[in-house]
């Protein structure tokens, strides 16, 4: 069996697993804000927990705040910088290429909160055009609230130009948010390197247990609680600790850091099968295949061939993917990030998406060749006949 679906959801790591079974044979459970020894054990676990992040991903401790996953750490950013925003700044820079969290917030707070929206523009690749931002940024001077724009594609695993954006919003003393959903965890990021104010990880996404997550914060003074409750997570975030998913998430991202160094395998293994696949069909498209992307994610169109047939067809062979998003798997149509590339039906209609980690590789993608070309060659016959 090949799960290839790591953009939709990972699979609980080896580490994480092997954690776990020691994990809940012992009697270490306690609410971790209780003043007792086990709470305050507990609690001690959770601050370690906190480090361990925050020295993976290159920022301080306490700009670490856990949570449910990235799309309660997207609301509370929205929440938090939005409304508290001043009455004159009344516009939202975004791209067409968000995860659909991001437009369902935009939306909310066009049709609800009276803010406007406006969009950077993209290339034929899904890459947003910094120059973009920045005339965008010179037309609205002191009147933009906030940019959001992901750092990875999760359609598609183009990198965007995070860091050249987050210099272009400084500039302009505009909050910037980038959606790392589908970074941290996957790929090179250092938070404060990269210059942005907000960050976001969900658990699910790299081998923790679901429900977990953090964002992470530039300015912690800044944030509103979403969550009332006491004074958990500084008093931004209510509600009794996931304490067990938390130390998940330290295993799996302790876990990332150490075979990071497997990815630059991982991406060759992944050129090497595109490079097969268009050699035998010089039809099949790699969206987003000129651009800079994430390692062990391929989105793969063949003309004319319906992408959930394929999917049907590999998932005979006990192979696992996803037509674009997981989210929107079961609507047949074009997806709107890639119609906002300029995809069309007949590309769009027939995506599949292959996302592996970094503990995959050669072996995995062999088995995938071998699969989806006879996946195209028995869809091309039937479509033909």
């Amino acid at each position: 069996m090949i799960y290839a679906d790591y953009n939709g959801s990972a699979p609980l790591s080896e580490p994480v697993k092997v954690y776990l079974r020691k994990r809940l044979e012992s009697d270490l459970y306690a609410n971790p804000n209780a003043i007792h020894s086990i709470g305050q054990k507990v609690f001690k676990g959770i601050e370690k927990c906190r480090e361990i992040i925050a020295h993976v991903v290159g920022c301080y401790p306490d700009q670490v705040y856990f949570n449910s996953g990235a799309s309660e750490g997207i609301s509370h950013i929205f929440h938090s910088i939005l409304d508290q925003a001043p009455a004159d700044r009344k516009i939202i820079i975004s791209s067409p290429l968000e995860h659909s969290v991001i437009p369902n917030a935009l939306e909310y707070y066009k049709n609800k909160r009276g803010f406007i929206l406006k969009y950077v523009e993209i290339d034929r690749e899904g890459r947003v055009l910094p120059a973009s931002l920045e005339k965008l940024l010179k037309e609205n001077p002191s009147k933009v609230a906030m940019v959001t724009v992901m750092a990875v594609n999760n359609e598609t695993g183009v990198i965007q130009p995070y860091s050249e954006l987050a210099e272009i919003c400084r500039k302009h003393h505009v909050e910037f948010f980038c959606d790392t959903t589908q970074l941290i965890g996957k790929g090179g990021f250092n938070f404060e390197l990269s210059g942005l104010d907000y960050a976001v990880c969900s658990g699910h996404k790299i081998g923790a247990l679901s429900g977990s997550g953090f964002l992470i914060v530039r300015e912690p003074p800044k944030m509103q609680s979403l969550v009332f409750g006491s004074t958990q997570e500084k008093g931004l975030r209510g509600g009794t600790q996931h304490y067990i998913g938390i130390e998940t998430l330290a295993v799996a991202m302790n876990d990332f850091k150490e075979n990071a160094h497997k990815l630059a395998d991982l991406e060759a293994a992944k050129l090497k099968f595109e490079n097969e696949i268009q050699q035998e069909f010089p039809e099949a498209v790699i969206v987003g295949g000129g651009a800079p992307r994430l390692a062990g994610t391929t989105l793969i169109g063949y003309p004319g061939i319906h992408g959930q047939a394929v999917q049907i067809e590999l998932e005979s062979n006990d192979i696992f993917v996803t037509t674009s998003a997981a989210c929107t798997d079961n609507q047949p149509e074009t997806s709107k990030v890639l119609k906002a590339m300029g995809i069309n039906d007949q590309i769009g209609r027939g995506v599949i998406r292959i996302s592996l980690s970094f503990c995959q590789g050669a072996k995995e993608y062999e088995i995938l060749a071998l699969a989806l070309k006879a996946a195209y060659n028995k869809l091309a016959r039937i479509q033909a006949y």
